[in-house]
C-alpha cells in the first residue's frame, strides 16, 4: 500500500523550498554571481555534511526503512573529494574545516540516526533529489561564472552512474510512496525536511556576508580603475 510519502514530502516542502531559493547567496548563484572563495568554503562544508549522511545510513544497511532509500549511485561524498583537490590541492583535508552552521547540521545527522533513524529518509530527500533536479543547471552557471574548464571543480553534479535522471527521480519517488511508514513517521519525516531546508539555509546565509564583501571589492576595484583611467585620460588631454 503506498503511504504517498513522495507527494507529502514535496507539497509539505514547498514553502521551505521557497524560502531556501530567495536566500541571498542563492538568488546570486542562479543569476550567475558566483564568488570562488565562497562557493569553495560551501563545497567544504558538503563534504562534511554528505560524508556524515552516508556514513550513518550504511550502519543502517537492515533497517527496514533506510535501508530502501540509499542508493550508492546518489553518493556524493567521492565527487566532493575531487572538487576540493582541485580548489584546496592535495593538501586539502588540511585546509578545510566545518563552519557552525555546517556543524549543526552534521551534529542533527548523527542524532537522528542514533534516535530515530527513519528521519535519514528527510535528508536524503532535501539533498539528493534536489541535486538530481537543478545539478545541471546549476553547474552550468559555476562553469561559467567562475571561469572552469569543462570538468574541473563540478564532479559534485555529476552522476555518472546515473543514465536517465527523470527515471532514477520516478523509482526514488516511488520507493517514498512504497516504504513502511505510518501516518505519524510521515508527519516526522516532512517536519524533519523543513528543518533540513532551515539548516541549508543558515549555511547559505553564512555564505551571504561573504559573497557580499567579495561583490564590495570588486565595484570597489573597478571604480578604482575607471577613476585611474579618467584621470590619465584628462592627464593626457592636458
Amino acid at each position: 500500500m503506498s503511504s504517498n510519502l513522495a507527494s507529502k514530502l514535496r507539497v509539505g516542502t514547498k514553502k521551505a523550498h521557497t524560502m531556501a531559493e530567495n536566500v541571498g547567496f542563492v538568488k546570486c548563484f542562479l543569476r550567475g554571481v558566483v564568488e570562488k572563495n565562497s562557493y569553495k568554503k560551501l563545497v567544504a562544508n558538503f563534504y562534511f555534511i554528505y560524508s556524515a549522511m552516508e556514513e550513518e545510513m550504511a550502519k543502517h544497511k537492515d533497517h527496514p526503512i533506510v535501508a530502501k532509500i540509499d542508493f550508492p549511485q546518489l553518493h556524493r561524498k567521492h565527487t566532493l573529494e575531487t572538487d576540493l583537490n582541485y580548489y584546496y590541492g592535495s593538501n586539502w583535508r588540511e585546509e578545510i574545516k566545518l563552519s557552525p552552521a555546517g556543524e549543526a547540521y552534521v551534529q542533527r545527522i548523527r542524532e537522528i540516526s542514533a534516535t530515530e533513524p527513519e528521519l535519514l529518509v528527510a535528508h536524503s530527500y532535501t539533498r539528493y533529489l534536489g541535486d538530481l533536479s537543478g545539478g545541471q543547471i546549476l553547474k552550468n552557471i559555476a562553469v561559467t561564472a567562475m571561469n572552469l574548464s569543462d570538468g574541473e571543480g563540478t564532479a559534485f553534479y555529476e552522476f555518472e552512474h546515473i543514465t536517465d535522471e527523470k527515471a532514477f527521480k520516478k523509482q526514488y519517488r516511488q520507493t517514498l510512496d512504497e516504504l513502511p511508514v505510518d501516518e505519524a513517521t510521515d508527519e516526522r519525516i516532512v517536519d524533519e525536511a523543513n528543518a533540513a531546508f532551515g539548516m541549508n539555509m543558515k549555511m547559505f546565509e553564512e555564505l551571504e556576508g561573504n559573497l557580499i564583501k567579495a561583490i564590495g571589492v570588486m565595484l570597489f576595484n573597478s571604480l578604482t580603475r575607471r577613476r585611474s583611467r579618467g584621470s590619465t585620460e584628462l592627464a593626457t588631454a592636458d
